[in-house]
């Protein structure tokens, strides 16, 4: 029962905090927090409890990852080899060898706790970053690729941190048996999770998506997500990879768009639950009787990474994408709590210098949250200087192009106008046996449910001339239009339905053309009548 009054207290105090908070621009992940913070407060938490709740809260970042694999397939992740390899090394190596030799000279720390803590303090946050950016719409922006980048080494890079906390704290500790034990399992799951991905996967999906049945298709996929991140764990590896990976490998499937939307509801929810869990980790008389060192650690870290990302980053690209870069970077990451608590476990840091450097990871991730809602306008008021609109280099390749909801027999003919008229289109259709028609019949048909808004942002609903709804089931008639109702509302929607009873259904919505089947087919049927009747009354005219 106690439990369950946490939950219940963590669930209101959410709402109580994020409604007015959002009114006024404030990013939910601010109310999230100060949920965590109230709830400890309010129930004294021991730590065993919020370590338990942060353990399952981890799984919204192991989603989070997972989503980010399913943007960037093997070859795309191969095309950004410069991004991810050579800017985040320059990162992480600059950053965390200035915040090392300051941790060891300023704050007295020992040699090896200091280069633990610089490490960590040059992460940035994933959870945050990659959140703000997919709200915003600009994962796929210059700066934003760079940051994607960034944050993929970074989470590689945890591995190696936590094996130099085991082998700083042990003495017995063989280095390069762990240093090839690492290596190997390393290349167990990779190819573990690129057999089964290659030539598993695609056919077990084919067989569960033709079952028709949503509940069976979504707890595959939630079997292979968890499954992945526990197979990198059972190695010694992050859950946060394994998903990472799973995502990457179901990139490359026709699933992909249609995982994405499914998963979306969990990851947000898993997601909202561990920046309780962030809040709960604030212990807030220490962190009084500390303030001025968080807020000046808190400070001294922002602008220095802040710095060092923008001036290596203005070598590689212009001024402004760095800039847009460094302020998307400037935090400290969540991966970085977790370094810093295993540290003090194993001697490395005190419990003071802990919750200092714990509070101010915590407050800059907060302070991060508001730079990255504003980054544009920092950007314009900094840098103002005009930035061309340049395409992502993984987006759908349509522009002001149709999107047609539906590949049934009215889809097919729809389709076959708009190419013999030469118009740009695309078509979502969310049966499987369909998609898989169209595509082998060459038209850009993709498998995806269009009645979810992140598909139809994906697709580009807003950027279209217009929107063609040609869906035979009235339930699904109407999701679609209260989606592009949300989505687009200045899209050119143009639906159809069998009888006037269904067009009733989207009346309220933003369509701006309803054509009812039975009434212009009924309108078709007379006028052939007619014509034929003039046809035979010429031909009688003519033989008299």
């Amino acid at each position: 029962m106690h439990y369950l009054t946490i939950i219940l207290a963590a669930t209101f105090l959410s709402v109580l905090f994020n409604v007015p908070l959002k009114r006024i621009g404030v990013p939910t992940v601010i109310g999230y927090i100060l949920t965590g913070i109230a709830v400890t407060a309010i129930f004294d938490l021991h730590h065993d409890f919020t370590r338990q709740l942060h353990q399952i809260a981890e799984f919204g970042i192991v989603f989070l990852m997972f989503t980010i694999g399913l943007e960037f397939s093997y070859r795309q992740l191969a095309r950004m080899k410069r991004e991810v390899f050579l800017f985040g090394l320059l990162q992480l190596g600059l950053t965390g060898s200035i915040f090392g030799v300051l941790l060891h000279y300023v704050a007295h720390l020992g040699f090896q706790g200091a280069i633990i803590g610089g490490l960590a303090l040059g992460l940035s946050s994933t959870a945050i970053v990659l959140k703000m950016l997919a709200e915003s719409g600009q994962t796929h922006a210059p700066f934003g690729r760079k940051a994607v980048g960034i944050l993929i080494f970074q989470d590689l890079a945890v591995i190696p941190i936590l094996l130099m906390i085991t082998i700083f704290s042990s003495r017995s500790t063989n280095l390069e048996a762990m240093l090839w034990q690492t290596a190997l399992d390393a290349a167990i799951v990779a190819v573990i999770i690129f057999v089964v991905g290659k030539y598993l996967l695609e056919w077990v999906l084919r067989q569960i998506a033709r079952t028709r049945s949503n509940e069976i298709f979504l707890s595959t996929i939630l079997l292979i997500v968890v499954g992945a991140a526990q197979l990198a764990h059972a190695f010694g590896f992050s859950h946060s990879l394994g998903a990472f990976l799973a995502g990457m490998m179901l990139a490359e499937t026709h699933y992909r768009y249609k995982i994405e939307a499914e998963l979306a509801p969990f990851r947000d929810l898993l997601l909202g639950l561990f920046f309780v869990t962030v809040g709960m980790q604030i212990n807030l008389p220490v962190v009084l009787q500390n303030i001025g060192w968080v807020l000046f650690t808190t400070a001294a870290v922002m602008v220095i990474k802040f710095a060092v990302i923008f001036l290596f980053l203005r070598f590689f690209t212009r001024p402004r994408v760095a800039l847009k870069a460094a302020l998307a970077l400037s935090q400290v990451g969540e991966f970085a709590l977790a370094i810093f608590a295993l540290a003090q476990v194993h001697g490395l840091l005190s419990p003071a210098m802990t919750q200092i450097l714990l509070s101010s990871v915590i407050l800059s991730m907060v302070i991060s949250v508001f730079l990255l809602g504003r980054v544009r306008q920092i950007a314009d008021w900094i840098l103002p200087e005009p930035e061309p609109d340049l395409k992502s280099f993984e987006s759908t390749g349509f522009a002001d192009h149709v999107l047609v909801c539906g590949y049934g027999p009215l889809g097919r003919k729809v389709t076959e106008r708009l190419r013999k008229r030469g118009l740009n289109y695309v078509v979502l259709e969310h049966d499987i046996q369909r998609a898989e028609e169209g595509q082998k019949a060459g038209e850009p048909v993709f498998f995806a449910n269009a009645a979810n808004e992140e598909v139809l942002r994906h697709f580009g609903a807003e950027k279209s001339v217009a929107v063609i709804v040609a869906v035979d089931n009235p339930r699904h008639l109407r999701l679609i239009c209260e989606a592009l109702d949300a989505v687009a509302p200045a899209a050119n929607v143009v639906a159809k339905a069998k009888t006037r009873s269904e067009a009733e259904l989207v009346m309220g919505l933003h369509v701006d053309h309803v054509v009812i089947e039975s009434e212009e087919m009924a309108g078709l049927l007379v006028a052939e009548a007619m014509r034929c009747r003039l046809d035979l009354a010429a031909e009688r005219a003519a033989s008299h």
